[in-house]
């Protein structure tokens, strides 16, 4: 396994569940309902998740 990083994968959950919770508890502090709030936490944990993993392809592909 020379080569892998293990840095990358665990930034991307990082960042994506921090997303997901930020984004879940912002809505509900606006009024959503729970349930909503959640959807679209994890709408946007998903799409965070894809602009991490492009944005490291593409560093990875630059070098």
């Amino acid at each position: 396994m020379r080569g892998y990083n293990f840095i990358r994968p665990i930034t991307l959950i990082v960042v994506a569940l921090l997303m997901k919770s930020l984004v879940t508890n912002l809505c509900m502090m606006f009024g959503m309902g729970e349930d909503p709030a959640s959807n679209l936490g994890f709408i946007a944990m998903v799409v965070t998740a894809v602009i991490i993993y492009s944005r490291f392809n593409r560093a990875r592909s630059k070098k």
